[in-house]
């Protein structure tokens, strides 16, 4: 188990029979927020991780002493990369586990050309991107909540960022 301030993850691909675990995982995640039952059922079919997702896009997880306590998928578009997905079990926030995905997505997206990556996210997980690097691109329409808008961001992936140099010191 992780303990304050350790930062011992591993990142692996997902496998397919994972795909129940990982969207549960990103429904306990989504709901920190403070989001009720009824908002997060709503959100469930996009926060769906199916076995098609894993096995026709890139879909990693961290995980600590065997468990999987992160996930992240990243598709692409051309020179476009979309990072689609990036949840941390709640027991796992702070340790390092996000940075870590969030750094994966990045140097993945450059190894497939990509020159920016886009981020459709939570408002409350926009600042976690902000520092990572990420810069606000304005908002879009969620795809679970009509009338509801979200921060879209955009990560110049041309530029050096702090965190790939992290990922590749761990690798």
């Amino acid at each position: 188990m992780l303990e304050k301030g350790q930062k011992n993850v591993s990142l692996r691909p997902a496998l397919v029979q994972e795909a129940k675990s990982l969207t549960e995982l990103c429904l306990r995640s989504k709901a920190v927020w403070g989001y009720d039952a009824a908002f997060l059922d709503a959100c469930r079919n996009e926060l769906e991780i199916s076995p098609d997702d894993i096995l026709s896009s890139l879909v990693y997880v961290t995980e600590n002493d065997g468990s999987v306590v992160g996930v992240a998928r990243v598709t692409f578009h051309g020179e476009t990369a979309e990072l689609e997905k990036l949840f941390v079990d709640p027991a796992f926030r702070n340790l390092g586990a996000g940075r870590v995905l969030f750094a994966w997505a990045v140097v993945t997206a450059r190894a497939h050309g990509a020159l920016t990556m886009h981020i459709e996210s939570d408002p409350g997980a926009a600042e976690f991107y902000r520092r990572m690097g990420a810069q606000d691109a304005g908002k879009v329409a969620s795809g679970s909540i009509p009338g509801r808008f979200i921060p879209c961001l955009k990560v110049d992936l041309r530029k050096e960022m702090r965190q790939t140099a992290c990922l590749r010191a761990r690798s």
